[in-house]
């Protein structure tokens, strides 16, 4: 299992989520970011999910 962070943003550059979690792979860590990102209302908002070496799995503007 690797780890990966979660990061939601508002418009003026506040961090609204900041969260780790563990997945298998990138694609499963996709998924359970989006996820989340429903479940918390963010969806629409300024996001990124990355892993532990910081490539990017998941990005919305």
């Amino acid at each position: 299992m690797k780890n990966y962070v979660l990061t939601v943003f508002s418009k003026t550059g506040e961090k609204l989520l900041d969260e780790a979690f563990p997945a298998k792979n990138d694609d499963e860590a996709k998924v359970i970011g989006q996820k989340k990102l429903a479940e918390e209302g963010y969806s629409e908002y300024t996001h990124r999910c990355v892993t532990e070496d910081a490539r990017l799995v998941l990005f919305h503007r």
